[in-house]
């Protein structure tokens, strides 16, 4: 199958099946957004929906935050991976947001790369989740399952991937396709163990169709 035909698979299935995909982070507005999405980094979801209300209760924008310490921070997030260094950038990125944004929360990737704790991804997830701008986010599920779909080719990279679904995929899919793939990575196409017989888009599975054939090959051997 040609990468373009992937490509219309990929947004033909997901466009009839999950129209509306979203992030499973919960927040209220784009402060609490970004907020979820820094502390989510190497951590679930789950357990960022965990911490977050009596967070945000304390804090509910970024003049609170700015005026805390790490140290304060550090009491309500200390279940979450990296809480130190998270606490950190929590409180270094809404002074930040204080000192050059008037408390609100940019919508440019460039401008968002300027605050602490803010890479590349996390960028782009606000840009794409508040903007509805068409940023592809691109984390290790987003990784996995465009390569093993066959959405990327070489792509060694997350920002070469990021590159490859944004020239691929069309404008309008692309802040929607950052969750499809999102999804797909977490409950089906697993890292360790795909699951593959559950999967509804084998069809088109660059993965799918290497790992059958050598199943086949191993079952009924050349002479």
């Amino acid at each position: 199958m040609l990468k373009k035909d992937r490509y219309k698979a990929f947004v033909e299935y997901f466009s009839t099946h999950n129209p509306n995909a979203e992030t499973e982070l919960h927040y209220g507005n784009p402060f609490e957004l970004l907020v979820a999405v820094i502390l989510s980094a190497q951590c679930t979801d789950k357990r960022i929906n965990q911490v977050t209300p009596a967070l945000f209760e304390r804090f509910p924008d970024a003049e609170s935050l700015a005026a805390s310490s790490q140290d304060e921070v550090f009491t309500y997030i200390r279940s979450v991976s990296y809480p130190n260094n998270k606490a950190k950038h929590l409180v270094g990125m809404a002074q930040k947001l204080q000192e050059d944004f008037d408390g609100i929360v940019p919508e440019k990737v460039e401008d968002l790369i300027k605050l602490p704790g803010v890479g590349r991804k996390t960028a782009n997830v606000i840009s794409s989740v508040v903007y509805n701008n068409p940023a592809m986010a691109v984390d290790t599920h987003v990784f996995r399952v465009s390569n093993r779909l066959g959405l990327t080719s070489n792509a060694t990279t997350p920002l070469a991937v990021e590159k490859q679904l944004v020239k691929y995929l069309p404008e309008e899919t692309i802040a929607v396709a950052h969750h499809w793939l999102i999804l797909h990575g977490r409950y089906i196409c697993l890292a360790r163990s795909p699951k593959c017989d559950q999967c509804p888009i084998t069809y088109f599975c660059k993965y799918f169709e290497k790992t059958r054939k050598a199943e086949l090959i191993t079952k009924h051997p050349t002479n």
